[in-house]
């Protein structure tokens, strides 16, 4: 049993990537740590589970990445994605420190795979990691487990007890008993609150219920609610969040990287009136893939459909669940239970307006369309091959933006701007610090692994002082 007598220099709170980042940061510089994970060991990891990649900056390439990816270049991808909605002194950090977060991961017995090429386009920004989320999660308890860093499982910390911008103690639930753990400082990345519905429905009225969740079951939220509520300053928009079409078919929850479609580029998508309601092939996927889940939450009863042909089944990583196919678009229709007659037209309207091209599936081509509104900017190909394919699709939410307010010490922020005396916070707590709106892939992990560096070291730090 644990001594909940002892007074630790650090609590972690959470169990993913940046949680475990802090936590081994901590105890390398010497100070006692301990992880409070609200999930079972089978479960543990957070979001992180799900995982498979991190976006980084190399002026040169790598044994994991081709050619390089600078500064600027990695700048605007951001602000692209973000529309500007983004703390450009904390994000240029992070992009700089990013070169260093695969040497450190490496470092704690993270695997890296040789670039990959293909559909996904990330052989030059993202590096991979050998056996994806679970793998790299497995490492990083290997690490902590050396270095004596104590693990809570089944342990949800309900409140952390803030006096006057200092927190003394967290009142948890260990293994279902009422159990306090004190401390003398305390790192905060226990996730948002995507799995909290009751919270969602606040922002998202009766759609929350439609939204499935793409990662853990326990982020709750509980933790953030806890420090919001005692002085400590948000940030972020609690309508946003990280979310991508989904297969309308996956599990409500948990479903992982597996469920989501990487088919709508080459498709056109149109919701239950049969209405396409935005531009497919605006960019590449690895800049726009996360702009489709709150797409679709804002279409009727959030779903949407991905209508394509036999041409473009090679163009897209394959799906878990088969598409649905017809000889003739009205039979799809039918299929999906949409007006069959409407569906017609669009397509047909769609496929007259196409301008045929040179197409190119891995970057911006000139097969577009003229005079169709919404447009397609990129990949626009008459649909006219039968069979006929159709890809149901939900928002599958990852994390959600409203968080903590941090500096660059990853300290949290009080209210009257002051930095509270021993509270940091990392990974997707304080991502809307960064992350305004929209989304980079594999930049959630990028975030974790830097800010879970300097939370810890800063933690550690302040005890040493």
């Amino acid at each position: 049993m644990p001594d909940f007598t002892r007074v630790w220099d650090v609590l972690v709170v959470g169990g993913g990537n940046a949680a475990l980042c802090a936590a081994i940061t901590a105890a390398q510089a010497g100070a006692s740590v301990i992880i409070a994970e609200a999930a079972p060991k089978d479960l543990r990891g957070g979001n992180s589970r799900h995982t498979r990649n991190l976006r980084a900056l190399h002026p040169a390439p790598t044994d994991v990445l081709t050619e390089n990816y600078l500064e600027e270049e990695y700048w605007d991808d951001l602000l692209r994605v973000t529309g500007g909605r983004t703390d450009e002194p904390l994000a240029r950090m992070t992009i700089r420190a990013s070169q260093h977060a695969p040497g450190f991961l490496r470092d704690c017995g993270v695997v890296f795979q040789p670039s990959l090429s293909g559909t996904l386009s990330l052989s030059r920004t993202n590096a991979f990691f050998l056996g994806g989320g679970k793998a790299l999660v497995n490492a990083l308890y290997r690490t902590a487990q050396r270095l004596g860093i104590e693990v809570l499982y089944d342990t949800e910390v309900q409140d952390i007890m803030v006096e006057d911008g200092f927190a003394r103690e967290a009142v948890i639930s260990w293994r279902g008993f009422p159990e306090r753990i004190r401390m003398r400082s305390v790192v905060a990345s226990a996730g948002g609150f995507q799995a909290n519905r009751d919270w969602l429905r606040q922002y998202w009225g009766a759609a929350a219920d439609n939204f499935q969740i793409r990662g853990t079951p326990y982020a709750q939220g509980t933790v953030l609610k806890s420090l919001l509520g005692q002085g400590i300053q948000e940030v972020g928009d609690p309508t946003q969040f990280h979310a991508v079409a989904n297969d309308a078919r996956a599990p409500m929850s948990d479903g992982g990287l597996a469920m989501r479609l990487d088919c709508v580029p080459y498709a056109i998508v149109v919701n239950e009136n049969v209405e396409r309601f935005y531009d497919e092939g605006e960019d590449v996927w690895p800049k726009r893939y996360a702009i489709w889940g709150r797409l679709i939450a804002q279409q009727p009863n959030q779903r949407a459909f991905a209508i394509s042909d036999s041409q473009a089944l090679m163009d897209y990583l394959p799906s878990v669940f088969p598409p649905l196919k017809a000889d003739t678009i009205g039979e799809l229709a039918v299929k999906l239970g949409l007006d069959a007659e409407k569906l017609q037209r669009v397509v047909a309207g769609y496929n007259a307006a196409v301008r045929p091209g040179s197409f190119q599936g891995g970057r911006l081509d000139d097969c577009r369309t003229e005079g169709l509104t919404p447009p397609k900017s990129h990949w626009a190909r008459r649909i006219d091959r039968p069979p006929y394919h159709a890809h149901p699709l939900a928002p599958g939410i990852t994390f959600t933006f409203l968080g903590v307010k941090v500096n660059d010490r990853a300290r949290v922020m009080m209210t009257d701007g002051r930095p509270s005396a021993n509270i940091f916070a990392s990974g997707e707590i304080m991502a809307g610090n960064i992350l305004g709106q929209g989304y980079l892939a594999g930049f959630g992990m990028t975030i974790g692994t830097v800010f879970g560096r300097i939370a810890g070291e800063e933690a550690a730090k302040l005890v040493r002082n």
